[in-house]
C-alpha cells in the first residue's frame, strides 16, 4: 500500500533553515528534522566557534557584535551552498540584512516562533547566552521579541514551538515543507 503523502518525508531540494528567537529548539528540533529527512544537520554557531577557535561569547567580549555578526554571515553564506541541509542559526543571523537576503535567496526559512514564557523557561536551563548575560531573561527576550518578530514574519514557513514535545514542532514543519496536494473539483 503506498503511504499517503503526508506521510512521506521526502528532502527538500535546497537547505531548510530554521530561524528565531534564542530558546525556541532551532537545534533540537533541527537535529530531529534532519533525522526525518535523511539529511545532514549543520548548527551554525557551532561551526563559528570552530572557524573562529573561540566561543561565541569569547568572540562578543573580545571582538564585539559587529564582528561576530560579519563571521556569521559568511559562515551561513558557506553552509547554503546548494545541498540539501537542515541548518539551525543563531537568532541574530536573520537579522542581519545581508545574511537574511543569502538565506531567503538560497534556501527554505522557516521561522520556529515561541511565547516569551516557554523562552525564559528554555533559556534558564544553560548560562551560555551573551544577550541574557547580568539581564531579566523575560525582559530581553520580550525587547528582542518586539524586535525581530516583524523581521522573522520575512520567513515564508511559521511554526510555533509550544511547551510539548519537540516531535510536534518537527511533524508540523514537515507538513509545511509538503508541496499542496492539487484538488480537481
Amino acid at each position: 500500500m503506498e503511504r499517503d503523502a503526508k506521510d512521506r518525508n521526502e528532502p527538500p531540494d535546497r537547505a531548510v533553515v530554521l530561524v528565531g528567537l534564542m530558546g525556541v529548539g532551532k537545534s533540537t528540533v533541527g537535529r530531529r528534522l534532519a533525522g526525518r529527512l535523511g539529511l545532514p544537520f549543520v548548527d551554525a554557531d557551532t561551526e563559528i566557534e570552530q572557524a573562529a577557535g573561540m566561543t561565541i561569547s569569547e568572540i562578543f567580549d573580545r571582538y564585539g557584535e559587529a564582528h561576530f555578526r560579519d563571521g556569521e554571515r559568511r559562515v551561513i553564506a558557506r553552509l547554503i551552498d546548494g545541498t540539501p541541509k537542515v541548518v539551525a542559526t543563531g537568532g541574530g543571523a536573520f537579522i542581519n540584512d545581508e545574511t537574511r537576503a543569502l538565506i531567503l535567496e538560497r534556501a527554505t526559512a522557516v521561522w520556529l516562533d515561541a511565547d516569551i514564557e516557554t523562552l525564559v523557561e528554555r533559556t534558564s536551563r544553560r548560562g551560555h547566552r551573551p544577550l541574557l548575560r547580568d539581564r531579566d531573561p523575560r525582559e530581553v527576550l520580550s525587547e528582542l521579541a518586539a524586535k525581530r518578530n516583524p523581521i522573522y514574519a520575512q520567513a515564508p514557513i511559521h511554526v510555533e514551538s509550544r511547551p510539548a514535545p519537540h516531535d510536534a514542532t518537527v511533524r508540523a514543519i514537515l507538513a509545511a515543507l509538503q508541496p499542496e496536494a492539487v484538488h480537481e473539483d
